[in-house]
This record gives structure tokens, sequence and C-alpha cells, in this order.
């Protein structure tokens, strides 16, 4: 699976109060209409729960650069504390969106599916923030790798 190269995100619920969040490159579009994302999370992590309870997940896309974030985000410490890092705002959900993100897809949990050792979680996108013009940051045979942005113009 190391050779499967990814985006990297955050993916949140909660809310800017009591904040839930970790480092996901499991992560894919499913359709368009209605725009639908999906995302997998080991079912043994502390935060599963409270996304089976709120709802809500909030997608957000690393840039390049974004590298520690991605590591705070994916170490044992308290959620309090990943949350330090970084400005986060809400958009329709009420889940943390952070506003350095290349992009992020504020969705409502439509279905959980439980597979092997994961829970994929399908959520329908409520709303869409669009960050800077950045290259963005994915995962690929157990390292970080950086990618140029470059305009569709």
């Amino acid at each position: 699976m190391s050779r499967l190269g990814a985006a990297v995100t955050i993916v949140t619920t909660g809310s800017l109060d009591a904040p839930v969040g970790f480092t996901a490159s499991a992560v894919c579009s499913v359709t368009d209409t209605p725009p639908t994302l999906l995302v997998c999370l080991n079912r043994s992590t502390r935060a599963r729960p409270a996304f089976a309870e709120l709802g809500a997940i909030c997608v957000n896309v690393l840039s390049a650069g974004q590298d520690a974030l991605s590591n705070h985000f994916a170490s044992p410490m308290e959620m309090s504390e990943r949350f330090a890092l970084g400005h986060w705002t809400t958009l329709e959900t009420g889940a943390p969106t952070l506003e350095e993100a290349v992009a992020s897809f504020d969705c409502r949990i439509t279905q959980m599916v439980e597979v092997g050792t994961h829970t994929v979680i399908f959520g329908a996108v409520q709303a869409i923030r669009l960050g800077g013009d950045v290259g963005g940051l994915v995962y690929f045979n157990r390292a970080y790798h950086h990618l140029p942005y470059i305009s569709a113009n």
C-alpha cells in the first residue's frame, strides 16, 4: 500500500470548542452528483467515536510544506494540543476548517461502513473553501513529496 500515493489531509469533526482530528491519506472523491467523499479511519483510534456521534466531517487538504502539521496531527498528543497549530474556523457543519488548507470539504456523514480494521466514512459535501495557489502534499513510499503549483489557465 505504500506505493499507492495520495494527498495528505487533516480530517476533523466536532467544534472549535471540542475539536477532534487526525491525519489521513485514505481519502477520495466518490461522485460529483451529489458531491461525496470517502475517508478511511482505523476503528481502533480514539477519534472514531466522535465521528460516529457527531455526524459531520471536514477534509482539509494540506499544501506542500505542511509536513510538520501532518505529523503533528498523526502524533499521540491530546486533541486540544493538535489544534494549537494552524488557524481554525468553521463552514456549514461546524466541523473545524483549516484556514491554510489548499481546499476544505465540509461534509455531513451519510454512511459509515466497517471494512476489516477500518471504518469507511461517506460524506456529502455541504460547503467548500479554496485556499491559495500553492503546491500539494502527497504521501508515497512512506515519505512526503511536494507537488508544484501549476495554474490551470
